[in-house]
């Protein structure tokens, strides 16, 4: 058998050990050494760490854009090309957007695996783009020894219904609309670990668009909003807490998981970009003493393609949350809320 023929897609997640992103603590160390270009136009940048940029061009139209790629999470291509895509797309939806044209950005080792596996990468993040309702446009490939597809996303708001992490107000109740717990059972599957049920359940919520979940929070109307993806739960709530100067209070059994990636995390399948997002969020984060190691290591979890987290008046909550529930937003519940203390400050009780 052929060397192309032999190799899995995420042996070579593992071997470079480059799955994980850049720490948050790190990346906002290089950051801040870097000169940001000020313009009237740029209604937000890099300022509050949100989703996307948001440019706007007139008075009802504003451009929002946004890229996001990594290494193989999952060995069938054509999924994998579905779950970057759907991951990517999710930072258009957490800012209340509209995706318009996408396109690809592609590392792959050409002379070790087989040609037929990009196209079936591309297949899939051209699918889930069309699903979005955008149109992919084309891209950039680059001969290298780590394959990594993303995709970078234009979409468009009216500038006055922009969602942003910052505008989320004491009183606010959280809703989290997908589970937690992909990272640790994608290091259970590579492990060979995960049973067949848990991975056809990860799986369909890394692919499946955070597309009704943002409609529905426009709708209802919402004050702030974010996606959580590779920094984990904790890290984007500190995010958000942070950029709308507020404290917040999560109680750790409301919080959607994936049933399995409990018992992984009791015995150790913990990615490594867990002890980074520990790292990042560090002493801003209290757990209750009754709050043990495994749920602790879920809340710091890297997702993929995970949900929207939104802060939602007390008024509207019941009516956001009954509303994703009815339109199939099955796993969508109510985790926590936003309450009086220092700024950045969580919280977490059992």
């Amino acid at each position: 058998m052929s060397k192309k023929a032999s190799c899995k897609l995420t042996d070579f997640a593992v071997s470079c050990g480059c799955a994980a992103k850049v720490g948050g603590k790190v990346l906002r160390q290089i950051l801040a050494q870097v000169p940001q270009t000020a313009d009237n136009h740029l209604l937000v940048a890099l300022e509050n760490f949100d989703d996307a940029a948001v440019y706007e061009l007139n008075e009802e139209m504003a451009l929002v854009e946004t890229l996001d790629f990594f290494p193989p999470v999952v060995d069938d291509p054509y999924t994998f090309g579905q779950i970057a895509a759907a991951n990517a797309l999710s930072d258009i939806y957490a800012m209340g957007a509209e995706p318009l044209v996408a396109m690809a950005i592609v590392c792959f080792p050409t002379r070790t695996l087989s040609t037929d596996i990009l196209v079936a990468i591309l297949k899939g993040g051209a699918d889930k783009v069309r699903e979005a309702g955008a149109v992919m446009v084309g891209g950039h490939t680059v001969e290298d020894e780590r394959p990594m597809y993303g995709v970078v996303v234009t979409g468009k708001a009216k500038p006055k219904e922009i969602v942003t992490n910052a505008g989320a107000k004491k009183g606010d109740l959280l809703i989290l609309t997908k589970p937690l717990g992909t990272g640790i059972i994608i290091t259970a599957m590579k492990a060979g670990l995960a049973g067949p049920q848990e991975k056809d359940e990860v799986i369909a919520s890394m692919v499946a668009l955070n597309k009704t979940a943002s409609r529905i929070m426009l709708e209802v109307g919402v004050n702030a909003a974010t996606d959580i993806t590779g920094f984990g739960f904790l890290g984007h709530l500190l995010e958000l807490a942070t950029a709308s100067r507020v404290a917040v209070e999560i109680n750790s059994s409301k919080v959607p998981l994936f049933p399995a990636a409990i018992d992984h995390a009791r015995i150790g399948l913990i990615p490594e970009g867990a002890y980074r997002n520990r790292e990042f969020v560090g002493g801003r984060v209290r757990f209750a003493p009754q709050v043990d190691l495994a749920q602790e290591d879920l809340l710091f979890d890297p997702q993929t393609s995970g949900g929207l987290l939104i802060s939602v008046p007390p008024a509207k909550a019941e009516i956001l949350l009954e509303k994703l529930h009815q339109q199939g937003v099955e796993k969508a519940g109510l985790i926590g809320e936003v309450v009086s203390g220092e700024k950045g400050l969580i919280t977490v009780k059992k």
